[in-house]
């Protein structure tokens, strides 16, 4: 009886706030004239909103239409779901997919965390833009060993098996069998960042080089996105004793794991989330392969400005390997990047090749950037020089 009256008030607050937004719509795309009749663009926002609702009402619609032929059956949002909608925001790309947010925040209170397949619900919503994930009370399973004290060499020590919480279905429950290529081999990542094996590279020594020429500040604090196993972020700290965040996703293999037990820290962040940090903190922002031609534009806008936020007055961005169409370079990335008004230090453009070595009509980009340094403080390093 609570389950469909409240399933009948969510639906009836959906209807309700559809109506109003149509009405909004109506109102705000009317003609001037009676003579006009071409109708103004629909704002974005605006459209986003209707779709949010009507899928909204569509699955309400659903658990309503089940709740009523199968009482025992009903799938009911949640409780925790609701409990968590009144006290905190929840992202509207959160909503655009109900079946997974319920999926996810089907969970005990005060209980331990199910482990079937939370990670990869997880995982799946934060792809779609859910992000913070609302679930909150309940105990997140542990490994069942966790090193006492963090290696002292970060490259050759193995990384131990038995500090992860491996997926209970994958194929795949040690480093071992994990493939080099995505950074879990040691021995490889030792030699990452020292030296350029081609044009694009950009060796950590170079990187600090010029950084000095620029009249940057040392590199202090950075930001790595999509950094993998945390490999930039050790080098830094043994090189320039620089503390540097690794954005990363755990995407079938223990990324994340495997960066903490380096002495990264990483955070569990999607790539169209806000950046965790602070404004104008950062000495240094690089961008890793994950940032690339797949990402779509206006994310990828959302991502450069954000860098941008992050970082100090003459502060570095570092676009490493960034790939695309090579048509796309001149005509959509290249003005993208140029809307900064970063000065280039390093601009490097070469083809990229599939794994058979041929060419696919795509090219790598590797960028230098630095963030303009305020007027006042430009004008009196040229009095002095």
């Amino acid at each position: 009886m609570g389950i469909g009256m409240g399933l009948n008030l969510l639906l009836l607050l959906a209807m309700v706030a559809t109506n109003i937004l149509s009405l909004y719509h109506l109102s705000s795309t009317r003609s001037p004239t009676p003579s006009s009749t071409t109708p103004a663009d629909v704002p974005d926002h605006l459209l986003h909103q209707l779709h949010t609702i009507r899928a909204t009402i569509s699955h309400l619609t659903r658990l309503r239409s089940s709740s009523s032929s199968s009482p025992a059956a009903a799938s009911a949002p949640p409780q925790e779901l609701l409990l968590y909608s009144r006290i905190a925001p929840i992202a509207s790309s959160c909503s655009d997919h109900p079946d997974l947010l319920h999926r996810y925040m089907n969970y005990t209170p005060f209980a331990a965390c199910p482990r079937d397949d939370a990670g990869a619900v997880a995982e799946a919503l934060i792809l779609r833009g859910c992000h913070p994930l609302p679930r909150r009370r309940c105990f997140s399973p542990t490994a069942p060993k966790v090193p006492a004290s963090l290696p002292s060499d970060p490259f050759h020590a193995a990384l131990p098996d038995a500090a992860v919480l491996w997926p209970i279905s994958a194929a795949c429950r040690s480093f071992s069998c994990l493939p080099p290529a995505l950074g879990f081999d040691l021995k490889t990542e030792a030699t990452r960042f020292l030296s350029a094996r081609s044009v694009l590279d950009l060796p950590l020594t170079q990187l600090l080089n010029l950084a000095r020429s620029a009249g940057a500040a040392p590199i202090r604090l950075g930001l790595d996105v999509g950094g993998g196993t945390g490999t930039l972020a050790v080098q830094l700290r043994r090189m320039a004793n620089a503390t540097v965040l690794t954005t990363t996703l755990d995407l079938g293999a223990p990324y994340s794991e495997a960066a903490a037990l380096r002495g990264v820290v990483p955070l569990h962040a999607p790539l169209q989330q806000r950046f965790p940090v602070q404004d104008g903190v950062l000495d240094l922002v690089r961008t890793g392969h994950a940032v690339n031609r797949w990402i779509p534009g206006p994310a990828l806008e959302f991502l450069l400005y954000d860098a941008d936020r992050v970082l100090r007055p003459g502060g570095l961005l570092w676009m490493d390997h960034f790939f695309c169409r090579a048509g796309d370079l001149d005509a959509v990335y290249v003005p993208m990047i140029g809307h900064l008004g970063y000065r280039r230090i390093k601009w490097t453009v070469a083809n990229k090749t599939d794994a058979g070595r041929l060419r696919n009509g795509e090219v790598y980009l590797t960028a230098l950037l630095q963030k303009p340094l305020p007027a006042a403080s430009t004008a009196v390093k040229a009095s002095t020089s």
